[in-house]
């Protein structure tokens, strides 16, 4: 099979070769080790022309956003994977609301909701309701938000939470969990199951959904792994955002994404850089809860999901293999993946792709919370 797979792809480029137009210097050719490593010539990416003119522009902006960034981080102190470090994390998560403030502004604008800072099961919330409007008090929607379970409370949650609630007339309990550096797996797990134990009590477990994108996509993973786990009943249906059921930044999608999309360093060494301040460490990458979609026992007790993710978003690779596993295991589940988008792309709700995932997750819910 690897003979006649190697033959078939030497005729092909050996047919894309000649049919390609006369170049005034050769174009550079990808190398192939033995070990199946393969070293890519860099190359020019420009922006989709199947994406939205809304989603051009912003790629172009963020492009000159980052060149600038580059620019500015001359000659700081960095990391090995080139990132610069804050070691202080309340100073790193104060920049972040600091740059995610527009961001929530428009979208708050967008999506009028009425907010209440609440507490549930002891655990921080902040309950979100459609603005001067009614809602559904049949079903609950838990929003576990991103931030590399380190960051990004409220920022996320308010982009998250607001847009469903405001569009599907839901209300949405939003999960402040315990993060890194304070704490450590299994502790965001905890603090997700000690609300959702709460509110199953007014509302059914079938009624009752969770999500979330980028780290809080990965907890909502996890979260379904550990209902069943821990004799809890499973959630009527799940949403894994920007993010999959394996441990983060795994897979091929890790490497093209760094160097196409920019927002994440490229793993070093073969191994992916610690974005979570050590969240899970001393957690084996392959713990049944960590990774469900490595145990196809764990992921036959999920409930319906929708999963979401972009071309250009490290998050492709582990989101694509738990959509895969998903089928396998005989579970519903649903695969939008945003052409030329970025990780989390539903947070820019300028663009229409942004918008239309925001309607799928809507209209998701509503057909399998019954």
């Amino acid at each position: 099979m690897r003979r006649l797979f190697a033959s078939l792809a030497g005729a092909l480029l050996a047919v894309v070769a000649t049919s390609l137009p006369a170049q005034d210097k050769p174009l550079p050719k990808p190398t192939f080790e033995q070990d199946g490593t393969v070293n890519v010539p860099p190359f020019q990416l420009p922006v989709s022309l199947l994406s939205s003119k809304e989603a051009q522009a912003a790629r172009v902006q963020a492009a000159r956003a980052q060149a600038a960034h580059a620019q500015a981080a001359r000659g700081q102190v960095q990391s090995s994977a080139g990132l610069v470090m804050e070691t202080d994390v309340a100073s790193a998560r104060a920049r972040l609301e600091r740059q995610m403030a527009s961001t929530v502004a428009a979208t708050l604008a967008q999506y009028p909701v009425d907010i209440e800072d609440s507490a549930i099961a002891g655990v921080p919330v902040k309950i979100f309701t459609p603005k001067g409007k009614s809602y559904d008090r049949q079903r609950v929607l838990i929003n576990v938000h991103g931030g590399a379970f380190q960051t990004c409370w409220p920022a996320c949650a308010f982009l998250e939470s607001a847009p469903v609630s405001a569009l599907g007339g839901f209300k949405v309990v939003s999960v402040n969990y315990r993060m890194a550096p304070e704490a450590k797996h299994p502790a965001a797990v905890q603090d997700a199951a000690a609300v959702y134990r709460e509110l199953i009590k007014r509302f059914p477990a079938k009624r009752t959904g969770v999500y979330g994108c980028s780290a809080g996509g990965a907890l909502t993973a996890q979260l379904a792994a550990w209902l069943p786990a821990n004799h809890l009943p499973q959630a009527g249906a799940i949403g894994i955002f920007g993010s999959g059921g394996v441990r983060l930044m795994a897979g091929d999608s890790t490497y093209l994404a760094a160097y196409i999309d920019g927002q994440f360093p490229p793993p070093v060494n073969g191994a992916p850089v610690d974005l979570t301040r050590g969240y899970f460490d001393g957690v084996a990458a392959e713990d049944a809860i960590v990774s469900p979609a490595l145990h196809p026992e764990v992921m036959a007790r999920f409930p319906p999901t929708l999963l979401i993710t972009g071309t250009r978003a490290p998050d492709l690779s582990p989101a694509a293999f738990t959509n895969s596993a998903l089928i396998k295991a005989r579970v519903p589940s649903t695969l939008i993946v945003g052409e030329g988008m970025g990780h989390c792309y539903i947070y820019f709700t300028g663009s229409p792709e942004a918008r239309d995932a925001q309607q799928a997750i809507v209209d998701f819910f509503r057909a399998n919370l019954k």
